[in-house]
């Protein structure tokens, strides 16, 4: 995962081109322990994901240890992910940002994207109900003829229900 996002972390900054200081500022400033120098924040993301899913299987916790301990154990470790996941979305929101200055143009067509695949959704969905709806009008408008017509009803109540039972459509699959 960290290996197509790095680059973004590699471009230039906000700010002045060429300045090469509001990039690493970002991705070095965020409060915690230090990174190394080649560290990035989907680095520090993927390092605490696995740190917590290494605390969640660990043999250590199945050896014996207290209770709380492991859990203070895994709360520091999800914690740790959790800032880190918080200090990414930030990096990505602050993109947005500068993107969104740069060229505003941009962020039009990608709303705009965004409103047709929704009315798309949207459509399709319609249609959906529509079709159930004609459906359970047919079902009904079936049902109507059927009660205008009794003469055409056999005598006794047994061959009326057959007959009823018979003229039932069968219901629709839920897709």
């Amino acid at each position: 995962m960290a290996a197509p996002l790095g680059g973004m972390f590699s471009g230039q900054p906000p700010g002045h081109p060429g300045d090469s200081r509001g990039q690493a500022s970002l991705l070095q400033a965020a409060p915690g322990p230090p990174r190394t120098s080649n560290s990035t924040l989907v680095d520090e993301l993927e390092f605490s994901f696995e740190a917590c899913f290494a605390s969640l299987v660990s043999q250590d916790y199945v050896n014996g240890m207290d209770q709380e301990e492991i859990r203070t154990g895994v709360d520091q470790c999800i914690q740790k992910f959790l800032d880190i996941a918080r200090q990414t979305e930030c990096f990505f929101l602050q993109k947005r940002l500068q993107l969104s200055v740069q060229k505003p143009e941009q962020v039009i067509k990608e709303d705009v994207s965004e409103l047709r695949n929704e009315l798309q959704r949207k459509d399709a969905l319609v249609q959906k109900h529509l079709t159930k709806l004609r459906h359970w009008q047919q079902v009904l408008e079936d049902i109507n003829v059927q009660h205008k017509k009794p003469a055409e009803i056999p005598q006794g109540s047994l061959a009326y229900l057959e007959q009823a039972s018979a003229n039932i459509p069968a219901p629709m699959k839920q897709t």
